[in-house]
């Protein structure tokens, strides 16, 4: 006869790996039974479905679990008295694929005790010995919910000496504390439950192998001491490769991790002048100083002049203006004329000119001079002519007009106060303004 067991079964995994199953059970029998009261044959007994089966399974590793299991049931007697059908064993458990949605399982039994009862006598009540083997098919439902079917044979060692089967159909529920991740830590100690880890660190991963576990590596790929928390720091410098933007060269913390081999505050690797200091606006290279003079050309009005002054520009000094004063002695005038006369006076000029272009910012006073041959208020306006013929002839060479201004002197002031050297004393003479 068949036992039929039915059960709704919670399939049975690493993370849960109690099960609880509760079913119906079908029993049947494959020889004839002899006891003290007489006997039956095996074809007048029909099964009677709906006899009640439970178990209990823990699992202990992968696959194998280990509990226990009973059954009752009926066996219809044509010829009389039915009999009572009742069994429990320990058994082992063994299921394939047993954290996958269907997984089918092996068991076995070899302590137990199976007895068959029919009214007032016991064909076999109390068993010393006896053993069963069964195969079955988990179907998960959920994760802690599912349903099996199993098939089962067993064997009454002595009074009877029986052969019999159990079908069984059921549900099961699945708890307990587990091992989800299936790394040899139960959940409740494993601080990585949900991933593969190592005994030492709690059931937690050490990705790069540096012995800092994964939750507190900041670099859980990559290798790198634990006082700098699994983190790298190839060059040295203190600064930690993910952070480093020169990881492969010391450098300084303030830049990043790179070096700044002139010290000006850039980084070489932004620096285009690397190894000569430079302001950050031209990209760490030096303002050059075409003339030398300690100004940068940005800032210099006379780029190509060497000079001291605030612009950088040559200053009109004192020797500067004697020099220009021993060239104008040469400029000379006719008498009672403002006109510039003879090639010494214009070659004058032009020297006069290129040295104001040398000195290109500052401003000089023409002052014009007469004889005292004539009248005074002549003579003063003649001077102011013969300052303004320079005035124009040196416009004309290329002069800034602005640079230049005119005064005239007359006859007040011969030179070395002799009115008498008429020639000399119709000049020019040149100042600061």
């Amino acid at each position: 006869m068949l036992c039929l067991v039915g059960a709704v079964s919670f399939a049975q995994t690493s993370a849960n790996p109690w099960q609880v199953s509760l079913g119906v059970t079908m029993p049947s029998v494959n020889s004839d039974i002899t006891y003290r009261g007489g006997s039956v044959s095996s074809d007048d007994l029909s099964a009677a479905i709906g006899g009640p089966s439970a178990s209990v399974y823990r699992k202990v590793f992968k696959g194998l679990s280990i509990g226990g299991q009973l059954a009752l049931g009926t066996l219809n007697n044509e010829g009389g008295n039915d009999f009572e059908f009742f069994s429990w064993h320990a058994g082992l458990k063994y299921g394939i694929n047993f954290d996958e949605k269907v997984s089918p399982y092996l068991k076995a039994g070899v302590f137990g005790e199976t007895s068959l009862q029919n009214g007032t006598d016991a064909a076999s009540r109390f068993t010393d010995y006896s053993n069963f083997g069964a195969v079955g098919i988990d179907y998960s439902l959920n994760d802690k919910m599912g349903a099996f079917v199993e098939y089962s044979f067993g064997k009454i060692t002595e009074n009877p000496e029986v052969n019999y089967s159990l079908i069984s159909l059921g549900v099961s529920y699945d708890f307990g504390v587990g091992d989800t991740d299936k790394d040899g830590v139960n959940d409740k100690k494993d601080k990585c439950p949900d991933v593969p880890g190592l005994k030492e660190f709690e059931g937690c991963p050490d990705t790069d192998g540096d012995g800092v576990p994964d939750p507190q590596d900041d670099c859980p790929e990559v290798a790198g001491p634990a006082e700098n928390n699994g983190c790298p720091d190839t060059d040295g410098d203190t600064v930690l490769d993910k952070d480093d933007a020169c990881p492969e060269v010391a450098g300084l913390v303030a830049l990043g991790g790179c070096p700044d081999a002139d010290e000006d505050g850039i980084a070489d690797k932004d620096d285009e002048c690397p190894d000569v200091a430079g302001p950050a606006e031209n990209n760490g290279c030096p303002w050059p100083d075409t003339d030398n003079d300690g100004i940068a050309d940005k800032d210099d009005a006379c780029p190509e002049l060497s000079g001291k002054g605030e612009n950088g520009c040559p200053i009109l000094t004192d020797e500067v203006l004697s020099t220009i004063n021993q060239v104008g002695d040469n400029i000379l005038f006719a008498s009672n004329s403002s006109k510039i006369q003879g090639e010494a006076s214009m070659a004058a000029l032009e020297n006069i000119k290129k040295i104001l272009d040398e000195i290109p910012t500052g401003s000089i006073v023409i002052e014009g001079h007469a004889s005292a041959d004539g009248r005074e208020d002549y003579n003063q306006k003649l001077s102011l002519k013969r300052a303004e013929s320079v005035r124009d002839k040196l416009i004309e060479l290329g002069v800034d007009a602005a640079r230049l201004s005119v005064k005239a002197m007359g006859e007040s002031q011969p030179l070395n106060g002799d009115d008498s050297d008429l020639a000399n004393n119709r000049r020019v003479e040149f100042y600061k303004q």
